[in-house]
């Protein structure tokens, strides 16, 4: 993972980079998982393949694309165990850009516990930042690994839901099916 890199200026996905990807029926929709050889590089959620795909190709749109159900087997696999209560804690490799503050969110984020939440101000103060709320906020929505960095437990401080890239309905079904499995 190179820190303050992002899909358009990080080389390794210029021509001839090369992901891969699947989709999978599951609970909430479709989920789309994609991967260089080195790790996940995408895992969204939706209603259409096309659209899944589509912003997929928008965010890597320089490299070589394939569909790779195979190869992503065990990925996937591994998700829809997490999205049914069998696997809580996701440790999937991962090669996202991100800048080193993104990275640290997200690594905090990745130690919530399965079925608990934080604030976005809690995350900020985690870091030693209580004044970065914003930032935070941003980072969870910039978020290009759902489920695997899980942003969906991120809520405001009044305990109100906040945002969620692929949707409202899906974070609160989140965290409803996560809280039914404990």
């Amino acid at each position: 993972m190179e820190l303050g890199l992002t899909p358009a200026t990080d080389q390794r996905w210029g021509k001839g980079a090369q992901v891969c990807f699947s989709t999978a029926s599951c609970s909430l929709g479709l989920l789309l998982v994609a991967a260089t050889p080195k790790g996940l590089c995408s895992v969204a959620l939706g209603d259409s393949q096309e659209k899944l795909v589509a912003a997929l190709r928008q965010d890597f749109p320089a490299a070589n694309m394939h569909s790779d159900d195979s190869n992503l087997q065990a990925w996937s696999a591994s998700l829809l165990r997490h999205l049914a209560g069998r696997e809580p804690r996701l440790d999937l490799p991962l090669d996202i850009p991100a800048t080193a503050f993104q990275w640290r969110v997200w690594q905090i984020l990745r130690s919530i516990n399965y079925g608990d939440t934080r604030s976005y101000s809690q995350v900020a103060e985690m870091m030693g930042q209580p004044q970065a709320v914003r930032a935070v906020a941003r980072a969870c929505a910039t978020n290009p690994v759902a489920l695997v960095v899980p942003c969906h437990r991120v809520v405001r401080s009044d305990g109100s839901l906040g945002g969620f890239r692929w949707g409202l309905e899906r974070k609160q079904a989140l965290l409803a099916q996560e809280r039914q499995y404990l």
